[in-house]
């Protein structure tokens, strides 16, 4: 039997909900990553290792936020937990090595297409290992081709939001990346969404046992949209990240101005007092010569 499948049982409260925090991860992550370039002093590995887990909750609570608009109308739907929590450890492991590849080795074709591909890799990856932690009186299948395409767009979207996490330095546009990353992630999602064909084991599982989503998921949603407000707490209040790229460079380099201009004032004005102390007299030389 086919089941009735649908996707946004709660209208636009899911979507829109999933792409804020596909937004909310990839900003934080692509802060982070930035944080790491910027000061060559600071724990490198650990800005980098704190923006992958940006991403990867943010791409992951995306992905389940998304799932509790989705019901089969003939039959309940649950989810085993076992799955649901590797597929976060494959987000962020998955993520990390792309990360890490970029974070040490620049934007360069090479390592931006090897990073980039492992990363939506591993994003769809996270998508299918979760969709295959539903549990539902029936069968999943997928279209082949239309998986294919959202494969493709999880590359292209990794690739993307590699290239800016090292290229892009401002706030603005470190905030427009992470929209534009969100688009492409939530399109990602639906579009691997609308791949999926459920056929049901019998004339009705409406009696079938099992979790609601919203009493499985709402819960494990919980532990990492408290870990990207936390992030969010850390990437505001540091102080490289809150003074901005352009106003370091020009408190940089006045303080750099201040120091080395003094001497070389110093030095330009010593021969102008020295010839001033010669070619004027003292004045207790000149009242002597009067009286």
């Amino acid at each position: 039997m086919q089941g009735t499948v649908d996707g946004f049982r709660y209208g636009a409260v899911t979507p829109v909900a999933a792409y804020l925090m596909a937004c909310l991860g990839g900003a934080l992550g692509l802060r982070c990553i930035v944080r790491s370039l910027l000061d060559k002093q600071s724990w490198k590995p650990g800005w980098l290792a704190l923006g992958a887990a940006s991403i990867g909750c943010g791409i992951w609570t995306m992905h389940f936020i998304a799932m509790i608009g989705f019901q089969v109308e003939e039959s309940r739907v649950g989810y085993d937990a076992g799955l649901t929590v590797l597929s976060l450890a494959v987000a962020i492991v998955v993520v990390g090595i792309g990360v890490f590849i970029v974070g040490y080795r620049g934007a360069g074709r090479g390592a931006l297409t090897g990073a980039g591909v492992t990363t939506g890799l591993g994003v769809a990856a996270m998508h299918y290992l979760g969709m295959a932690a539903l549990r539902l009186d029936g069968d999943i299948r997928y279209d082949a081709l239309t998986v294919s395409l959202s494969v493709l767009i999880a590359i292209v979207a990794a690739t993307a939001a590699l290239w800016a996490a090292v290229t892009i330095r401002g706030f603005l546009t470190s905030l427009g990346a992470s929209l534009v990353m969100g688009v492409a992630v939530s399109g990602m999602h639906y579009t691997g969404m609308a791949a999926v064909d459920v056929h049901l084991h019998g004339t009705t599982g409406a009696n079938w046992a099992g979790d609601s989503p919203s009493s499985l998921l709402l819960p494990m949603l919980l532990g990492p949209i408290i870990f990207l407000v936390l992030a969010g707490v850390v990437v505001m209040f540091d102080p490289l990240l809150v003074l901005g790229d352009g106003e370091r460079s020009r408190s940089g380099t006045g303080k750099r101005g201040g120091a080395g201009t003094a001497p070389a004032q110093q030095v330009s004005r010593a021969p102008g007092l020295k010839a001033a102390a010669h070619a004027r007299p003292p004045r207790r030389e000149t009242y002597a010569r009067k009286s």
